[in-house]
């Protein structure tokens, strides 16, 4: 044998048996590479990589994700990371194994949540389906939302949120036992009080913003301002009287309110919509200038004279001596509360508050009728403040005692 024959043979030995040590024993468990040969109906065949064996991927082994095209997935000439499931071949030479891309990539994506869970992050997923008792997510692997879990109101129909992708956070996870809590509502919950803070910040008394009637309730209604809630006592609805805030508000409806106080400590917003509204003196002078007649409803009687509403909210004194020409003891003779009447203007104080009304100024006087005469204690002062003075409310009788003195 010549020396070239000698080295030729020598350098196959060496490389059959480096081709020999290279190819290892494939075990289960094992994470091992396979380059793509072939692709059928249900699964994918591979060349598992240092091995000299094949292996075969079904297609639900192949991705998180439901499969519903193989040649979507992957294509010949593929290198993919594996892991060996089981051997299904007779014998350890010329057999292959049941291999999964899906459990490598599960096990990563198991890796990622539980560094996110650990960082307290929030995650995003789309909802996959409903079931009785919450919501399916898909993060890379099953996660659940209980029922309780989906949003901070009570959720009849968990249907409507199947396709949405919704933010979330990690409530529970154990890997081992494929267990992934989400939820939603925490979500949720922070974002909304975040809003909250921001918007207590921007808020000043005085403020003049618009809202949306979110409530009623017997109080007063609470107006949303973009994330939190303020109320309108029910007394600052209207300058005019109103018995239930749903007589005059309905929720949804747009309003302007005004910002009465903040308290960010407790969060809470006092408003008023009659704030912005025209008061009922406005322009009063106009509305109820001295001559002009008006109708208007006696509201209250005194023993002094009787006030008529004439505008909602505004109120004018028709002193017992402006009621008749002939001489009553009490208003209650002749008028009583909620007769409508013709009323004249007398005077107008806007700055008071203050319009003196007559009933016998629409009347024709009688020709037999005479200035008696009225005893100063027949009169008293209201115990509110009307806004009349008390030669207001005597009128004429101080003027009839001082010409009978004359």
């Amino acid at each position: 044998m010549t020396d070239l024959e000698q080295n030729s043979m020598d350098n196959e030995n060496v490389s059959m048996k480096a081709a020999m040590e290279s190819v290892h024993e494939v075990q289960v468990g094992d994470i091992v590479k396979g380059e793509v040969l072939a692709l059928e109906d249900k699964q994918v065949i591979v060349g598992i990589e240092g091995a000299g064996v094949e292996g075969v991927v079904p297609a639900k082994e192949l991705s998180t994700l439901p499969v519903e095209d193989i040649n979507e997935e992957v294509k010949v000439g593929d290198i993919l990371d594996l892991v060996v499931i089981s051997s299904i071949g007779k014998d350890k030479e010329n057999g292959s194994y049941l291999l999964s891309k899906r459990r490598l990539d599960a096990k990563k994506v198991w890796e990622d949540i539980e560094k996110e869970f650990q960082a307290g992050n929030i995650i995003e997923a789309p909802v996959t389906s409903s079931v009785k008792g919450g919501l399916v997510v898909d993060v890379g692997v099953r996660g659940f939302v209980p029922a309780s879990m989906i949003d901070d109101h009570f959720v009849d129909d968990f249907s409507a949120y199947t396709g949405k992708t919704l933010k979330f956070k990690i409530v529970e996870i154990e890997p081992s036992e494929n267990r992934l809590i989400l939820s939603h509502k925490a979500v949720v919950e922070a974002e909304k009080s975040e809003k909250k803070k921001e918007i207590l910040a921007d808020l000043y008394e005085g403020q003049v913003i618009k809202g949306q009637v979110a409530r009623l309730t017997d109080f007063g209604a609470f107006v949303d301002l973009g994330g939190i809630d303020g109320l309108v006592h029910v007394s600052e609805i209207s300058h005019s009287h109103v018995a239930k805030p749903a007589d005059v508000l309905s929720v949804g409806d747009e309003v302007e309110v005004q910002v009465l106080s903040v308290d960010p400590e407790k969060e809470r917003i006092s408003l008023s919509i009659k704030a912005n509204l025209p008061g009922p003196w406005t322009d009063i002078e106009e509305k109820a200038a001295p001559g002009s007649v008006l109708e208007g409803t006696v509201k209250r009687l005194t023993s002094f004279g009787a006030f008529v509403e004439i505008f909602p909210g505004v109120e004018g004194l028709v002193h017992i001596s402006q009621i008749s020409h002939k001489h009553i003891a009490t208003p209650h003779e002749v008028l009583h509360e909620g007769d409508q009447v013709q009323v004249k203007v007398l005077e107008v104080h806007p700055e008071d508050h203050r319009v003196a009304l007559s009933i016998k100024a629409l009347e024709e006087k009688p020709e037999e009728a005479k200035a008696e005469p009225v005893e100063e204690e027949s009169y008293e002062l209201p115990e509110e403040n009307t806004g009349f003075t008390m030669g207001d409310i005597l009128g004429d009788a101080l003027k009839d005692d001082s010409e009978n003195q004359e």
